[in-house]
């Protein structure tokens, strides 16, 4: 067995190997930027390594700065974890130069399948089924114009070297072909360093199954079964299975059966996932999946294999890196249960999943029955420099229906505050009636989306207990005085409190009374209600219309966050005395609506531009964004330039304001 592995990662992965080689007895090294110097995963390891700047092209991707921390500290291995370096074969090759073993594929395995065209065409002579498609090396916009054409649309352009969802884009038309063309090509240069790109006929009714292999270097490969990861928006997964539900046994033999000779047609070792597109038209079908590309590396979604084989992934990982065959064959293996995993993240869904940045003031995740993957922990920042995952939330059941009721509970005790997370829509998920039904396909989400992302209105029982915590009332200290105990003391009268909350840019006020033992009388925006309290600080039952609801408020500096049943609510409390000028909020500017950097700018001063129409595209946390016209006018400043990094609420670029209508 390896003595001492360095990880060359971060946040969960980085944390999730460190404790199956603690486990193991394997001593482990952390690498860090100046953004991680305090981040969980340094902390957990035996030992840590500065390697740079936040700026992941300045650290993580430094691949000698890596080598170096690992020869210094005396370790015989690097553990890619995933992303970053982790498909790089470069890298392979230099840790193998170096001396040191890489927990990972050989570097020609790779190469093979680091590239999706040259991929399908070793996969089509070993017999694996490809979609149909153009996948030469021929970029030419007009060219790949008419091959979408000859295909038919609707066609998918997909970065040939991506991953992620990064430089894909689904086009319908001929004629929003070559835009989307550049804008997957820009994408697609900026995450992986290369624009070239492929294009494949849009199956309408997919399923993405994917296959768990594992090889050694003794000439064995097996595979662990399949995971469903149709869930899943603008390409990337947010919720992943196993098994697929409804997959008959002949398919799950077929494509087992396919996912091992991709791997042994690349002499493959260690731990790796072939992809598959499936068409569910008529229900999954042995004869109806098709080989999309291979991962060569762990996969984020790999926890939910773990549940149902009860193997642990990243330990036949150093194992077979320290040169033992794979601990079982194939048929050894066998599927028990069933699981689910869900990935929290720091994004705003309300937003179109605008990715959040800040410090997560407050950070309770679910225990009991549910695994959790986590790299970060309460008083953490989440910083524009990297993907935004807080945790992976994973459940196991002795069937669907159990694993998923555990999932969505575990999802609904997640108390996150300081930031935005997507933990509402995670849960809104998990009771959506196709998804329950157990019919995911990867255009779920997109057909659901209103219902799944849209603001819930907080009920006068919640805007009265936020109102409650910040008047202080709900304090427990008892004071000294007993004339500052009578909040709103009156003369002659009922004593009143009255406060006007902020929710969601708009201000809410409230005022009320005690009527004594957890009693209350509300007037919320005019309306007249009456509540009971019982509880202790935080968890609380609401007795509203005879009707009792549990409920938290977690205190976030001068805010609060309610929450209740896998919903949560923000307030804070408006300043009268604080002046605000309403106007200047208008839409004569378009602001940064995240912290990031400007790729590309389209707006020059004194230009007329239509309502919609594409001004500046920003780029944070490997995902592109464009910004669009709010309505027909002239730019009156540009206040940005490309390559530009700027903070979320900067003012990108200002229009003229609109001329008043003429006088009848």
């Amino acid at each position: 067995m390896l003595k001492k592995v360095l990880i060359a990662n971060r946040g969960e992965i980085a944390c999730r190997i460190i404790r199956t080689c603690r486990r193991l007895g394997v001593a482990t090294v952390a690498v860090y930027s100046d953004a991680d110097r305090d981040a969980l995963h340094v902390e957990l390891a035996d030992e840590a390594v500065h390697i740079g700047p936040s700026p992941a092209a300045e650290s993580y991707l430094r691949s000698e700065k890596i080598i170096e921390a690992a020869l210094k500290t005396g370790a015989d291995a690097i553990h890619p974890g995933y992303g970053f370096l982790s498909e790089n074969p470069g890298f392979a090759e230099a840790v193998a130069a170096a001396g040191l073993r890489f927990i990972g594929p050989p570097a020609e395995a790779i190469r093979a399948m680091g590239l999706k065209d040259a991929a399908k065409a070793l996969m089509e002579e070993a017999g694996v089924p490809v979609v149909p498609g153009y996948h030469g090396i021929e970029q030419d916009a007009d060219f790949l114009a008419s091959e979408a054409e000859r295909i038919g649309f609707p066609v998918l352009i997909k970065a040939r070297a991506g991953g992620g969802g990064k430089g894909m884009r689904r086009v319908e038309s001929a004629a929003a072909f070559k835009e989307a063309l550049a804008s997957a090509q820009r994408e697609a240069l900026a995450a992986f360093g290369d624009a070239s790109c492929l294009v494949e006929k849009y199956i309408t009714h997919p399923r993405h199954i994917e296959i768990q292999v594992f090889g050694d270097d003794h000439g064995n490969v097996v595979h662990l079964f399949e995971r469903d990861c149709s869930a899943q928006r603008r390409h990337q997964k947010v919720i992943e299975e196993a098994p697929a539900p409804g997959m008959p046994e002949e398919m799950r033999h077929a494509m087992g059966e396919a996912a091992v000779r991709a791997a042994e047609a690349i002499d493959y070792s260690g731990a790796g996932t072939i992809e598959f597109i499936a068409d569910a038209s008529e229900g999954l079908k042995a004869d109806r999946f098709w080989f999309m590309e291979m991962n060569t590396r762990l996969q984020v979604e790999h926890p939910v294999t773990e549940a149902v084989t009860g193997i642990d992934l990243v330990e036949w990982q150093l194992r077979v890196a320290s040169g033992e065959p794979l601990p079982k064959g194939q048929e050894e293996l066998s599927i028990d249960g069933w699981a689910f995993e869900a990935r929290l993240y720091a994004e705003d869904a309300e937003r179109g999943f605008l990715p959040a940045t800040g410090t997560l003031s407050h950070l309770a995740l679910p225990g009991g029955v549910a695994r959790v993957d986590s790299g970060v922990r309460a008083g953490d920042h989440i910083s524009p420099f990297y993907d935004p995952m807080i945790a992976k939330v994973i459940t196991h059941g002795s069937d669907r229906a159990t694993a998923l009721s555990r999932l969505s509970t575990a999802l609904e005790e997640v108390r996150a505050t300081g930031l935005t997370t997507n933990a509402a829509f995670l849960c809104r998920l998990t009771k959506q009636a196709d998804f329950v039904a157990g019919n995911p396909d990867t255009g779920l989400i997109d057909r659901h989306l209103t219902e799944l992302t849209m603001a819930r209105e907080a009920s006068p029982e919640i805007i009265a207990l936020a109102a409650l915590e910040l008047s202080g009332v709900l304090e427990s200290k008892i004071p000294k005085d007993p004339w500052t105990a009578l909040s709103g003391f009156r003369l002659w009268s009922e004593a009143s409190d009255f406060v006007e909350l902020e929710h969601r840019g708009r201000h809410v006020p409230v005022s009320f009374h005690s009527k004594g033992q957890g009693s209350y009388r509300f007037t919320v925006e005019g309306r007249d209600i009456e509540l009971r309290l019982s509880g202790s600080k935080w968890a609380y039952d609401l007795e509203f219309d005879g009707r009792r609801h549990p409920a938290e408020v977690i205190r976030d500096g001068n805010g609060v966050t309610v929450f209740q049943n896998g919903e949560s609510w923000h307030f804070g409390l408006i300043d009268p005395l604080a002046a605000e000028d309403e106007a200047a909020a208008g839409g004569d500017r378009i602001l940064a609506p995240m912290p990031g950097l400007v790729k590309l700018l389209r707006a020059v001063p004194g230009a007329a531009v239509s309502r919609g129409e594409t001004l500046a595209v920003m780029e944070a946390m490997k995902m592109e964004l464009s910004l669009s016209a709010p309505r027909d006018g002239t730019i009156a400043e540009v206040l940005i330039a490309e390559g530009e990094q700027v903070l979320e609420g900067a003012v990108l670029l200002t229009l003229e304001a609109a001329s008043p209508p003429p006088l009848a």
